[in-house]
């Protein structure tokens, strides 16, 4: 592989997206605020970088993974970040949840020092970035879009240019809304059939298949069965996400108030500490409304 890459960011998903830079054979320097989660990339061949602006003076192109938008600017535009370590040409692909507003002032910034930007935010799960199966949803240039396909395809299998910049962000909102929508809808039908005495195993393999189907269904109802709250993604980020959707829709002038009463549950459940369970923990607020829980099948 020609270009160097360089990540930033190996948290819950970037730790399966860089790992399968490395099996795809391109050279990786990565670089993460807790050191410690760098070592295993490193035993299999990554370099470890000083700080952002390291990882970038050592890379062609450079993703970026981070939780929220403050963490993107400081890792991209702060005294350390990539911005003081990138050459003209090299291209910032942030790979991060943030706000499109936000995605747009930092391509500019980029843009005055010779460097690119995509926004390719991703969906697909801790699951999706180990198996390199993610959903890239990408906005910028065409042509860096095209320098870009083969590190997307390392990572994600349906990848997608959906516009300018900012326009991956605001398509990734609208995913997380889909995604939240298919999440409640899960946990009201479990929860009725719970009431409605059937096996919830039986239940869940009658209609999987079917026209109620859907990812959130195939990869999270078996886990409320089971009472497993291990994240594919935590109700910190998901709440997060939903922040900005919230502040997009109210610039934008739409109509959410699903989405909008789904922010309020999480942010009970916030309010208990589960913060760090999967988003499909969201069947406990509903469950303080029933009185009643889903019985785990041992």
């Amino acid at each position: 592989m020609s270009e160097r890459i360089g990540f930033i960011g190996l948290g819950i998903m970037g730790r399966g997206m860089a790992a399968n830079l490395l099996k795809a054979g391109f050279e990786l320097t990565v670089w993460n605020r807790t050191a410690t989660r760098m070592q295993d990339l490193v035993a299999q061949g990554a370099h470890a970088g000083a700080d952002p602006a390291d990882v970038a003076a050592r890379s062609d192109i450079i993703i970026t993974c981070v939780s929220d938008t403050p963490d993107v600017k400081t890792v991209i535009l702060d005294e350390q970040g990539v911005i003081h370590g990138a050459r003209p040409g090299a291209l910032v692909i942030d790979c991060s949840t943030i706000s499109p507003q936000a995605t747009r002032e930092i391509a500019d910034a980029l843009r005055a020092k010779g460097v690119f930007m995509l926004d390719a935010p991703i969906s697909g799960g801790s699951e999706g970035a180990a198996k390199g199966t993610l959903s890239i949803m990408v906005g910028g240039a065409g042509d860096q879009f095209e320098r870009a396909l083969p590190v997307f395809q390392a990572m994600g299998k349906t990848i997608t240019h959906v516009g300018g910049h900012g326009a991956g962000q605001t398509v990734k909102l609208v995913n997380q809304v889909l995604v939240v929508g298919n999440c409640i809808a899960m946990c009201e039908a479990l929860l009725f059939a719970q009431a409605g005495g059937v096996d919830l195993q039986k239940t869940y393999d009658a209609i999987s298949q079917g026209a109620a189907g859907s990812w959130m269904f195939t990869n999270r109802a078996p886990q409320i069965i089971q009472r497993d709250w291990r994240p594919g993604f935590t109700i910190d980020l998901q709440q997060k996400d939903l922040r900005l959707v919230l502040e997009a829709a109210d610039e934008l002038g739409a109509p959410v108030p699903v989405t909008s009463l789904i922010f309020q549950f999480y942010r009970t459940l916030q309010a208990q500490g589960l913060g760090s369970e999967g988003n499909h923990a969201l069947i406990k607020a509903l469950e303080n409304l029933a009185g009643f829980e889903i019985k785990a099948i041992r």
